[in-house]
């Protein structure tokens, strides 16, 4: 993934859908959309076309029908997207995030037993 790693939101919900399905065809894809949002196949289609110029996705052609496929994987994207929000929204304190999310939103148990696993395993190392 470039540095210029920059999808817009539609992207990025086309993104989630083709991680989700490993690969699809703007058809699956649409599918999906048209579930919670209000679009039109050629859209989908334009929008899925732009992303493989951009790069964001790779394109098998070896059919009629085109497979999308993610170039890179959901963790990467997730890695640059909270580092980025770490240094801008929260002035590079990885607590000030923690502590938002945690404050604002209801985590179940079993995310909380896996916050305290990874703190004590960074507790460890160190």
């Amino acid at each position: 993934m470039s540095k210029t790693f920059k999808p817009t939101e539609s992207e990025l919900d086309i993104l989630s859908i083709l991680w989700e399905k490993n690969r699809a065809t703007v058809r699956e894809v649409h599918e999906v959309i048209q579930q919670t949002k209000d679009v039109g196949y050629t859209t989908t289609l334009k929008l899925m076309q732009i992303m493989h110029e951009k790069g964001l996705v790779s394109r098998d052609e070896s059919s009629k029908t085109h497979i999308y496929i993610p170039s890179f994987e959901k963790e990467k994207a997730q890695e640059q997207y909270v580092g980025k929000m770490i240094k801008t929204l929260f002035s590079g304190s990885t607590s000030q995030l923690v502590m938002q999310a945690l404050g604002h939103h209801n985590a179940n148990q079993e995310d909380l037993s896996a916050i305290k696993q990874l703190i004590e395993s960074i507790e460890n190392k160190k």
